[in-house]
């Protein structure tokens, strides 16, 4: 495992979950002063029923208990409303789709963590995240997980040269069944817990019910791409490209109402028009509407120098391939970038994140801007 040998103080972020816990483990079994902390981001109707960190608290403080180190519940609540969740209201009601797990790496995990780690006495932070850090020429480079199922780059993509060098993430050398099966064999209380998914501050409640209590929302039509009206949404705040379920428009079929849709094709969000208010839709997967061809990007950031115009790998969402494309830098303007692609991409949506790659390097990205049509 890729290290150092040199003991350090490193307090690893301890989320209750498998994957933190067992990198606890590893670190300590290395001989380093592991120190734990469990962050608290939400308390806004902090509850067992949605969101879980007082389970989860619960959880990492028996693994801390079994490791043998010490664990300190840190509140950054306030830090998460004002610089991730503010900023996700903002997008959301400019009808943008955004990622706060991405903003919340730069400006919780890796900046208000990482402060109070190191005011604690910390020479490293590390966390469950898999991925992997390699020093080359210099420079810290961001690297994908071994576990290509698993890999979590591209929602550490804003991290810099400064915040790299000084993390760690011991499982991104791992696959999750290694994970687990070091969990089981060392006794960990939460060998078998499942994976969280969702964001932290929705966890699994229903995502629009949690939205209308803190955007407005003006209903208006859903129509088609001949402009004929098919239905009501309740805000376009509330849909995102390429959304298939909750249009309410399931019982609409009319043969040949579109371009790529047959007459039982289900419909898709495709375009929204926050000057009329209108929610367009489509029929079938891969409707020419539902594809782009390139995107512009803006809120650059990279995890070393900003590449040169070339051929590079890119995502436009988790768990997607890397899509073969060449980058312009600074176009159309200073601080973009236009990505055009080999391919056609599907459901390219403004306000989630582009992330670049050249191998298993990850560059850095930015933030979708817009994206042009296949046809």
């Amino acid at each position: 495992m890729s290290l150092s040998s040199k003991k350090q103080r490193i307090v690893v972020g301890l989320s209750g979950g498998v994957d933190s816990a067992v990198t606890a483990h590893l670190l300590k079994s290395q001989g380093h002063e592991v120190v734990g902390i469990f962050m608290k981001n939400w308390e806004d109707d902090d509850d067992s029923e949605y969101c879980s960190s007082n389970i989860d608290f619960v959880d990492a403080a028996a693994v801390a208990d079994v490791i043998g180190i010490e664990i300190e519940h840190v509140n950054f609540a306030a830090d998460y409303k004002d610089r991730v969740f503010s900023a996700f209201l903002r997008e959301y009601q400019a009808g943008r789709t955004p990622n706060p797990d991405v903003l919340c790496n730069a400006e919780i995990k890796f900046k208000a963590f990482l402060d109070h780690a190191f005011a604690l006495g910390a020479e490293k932070i590390a966390t469950g995240h898999y991925a992997r850090v390699r020093e080359l020429d210099g420079q810290t480079q961001l690297l994908k997980g071994i576990d290509n199922s698993k890999d979590q780059s591209y929602f550490l993509h804003r991290l810099n040269q400064a915040q790299l060098a000084k993390t760690l993430f011991p499982v991104g050398e791992l696959h999750k069944t290694e994970v687990r099966r070091i969990a089981e064999e060392i006794g960990l209380p939460n060998a078998r817990k499942k994976d969280s998914t969702g964001i932290c501050f929705i966890g699994e409640r229903p995502f629009r019910e949690f939205l209308k209590r803190y955007l407005a929302h003006a209903p208006g039509p859903i129509k088609d791409e001949r402009g004929r009206k098919l239905g009501e949404h309740v805000g376009l705040s509330f849909y995102t490209l390429g959304q298939r379920q909750g249009l309410g428009i399931g019982g609409v079929k009319e043969k040949g109402a579109a371009r790529g849709g047959g007459e039982h094709e289900p419909w898709f969000v495709a375009r929204k028009d926050m000057q009329s208010n209108t929610l367009y839709v489509v029929q079938g997967h891969d409707h020419p509407w539902l594809l782009s061809a390139s995107l512009v990007a803006d809120d650059l950031s990279w995890t070393g120098e900003q590449p040169a115009f070339g051929g590079f790998g890119a995502k436009t969402r988790y768990r997607q391939a890397d899509a073969a494309c060449a980058f312009h830098p600074n176009t159309p303007a200073a601080g973009q970038c236009r990505v055009d692609f080999a391919q056609a991409q599907w459901a390219v949506t403004p306000g989630q994140s582009l992330v670049m790659y050249a191998g298993e390097v990850c560059l850095g990205g930015g933030v979708i801007a817009s994206a042009s049509p296949a046809a």
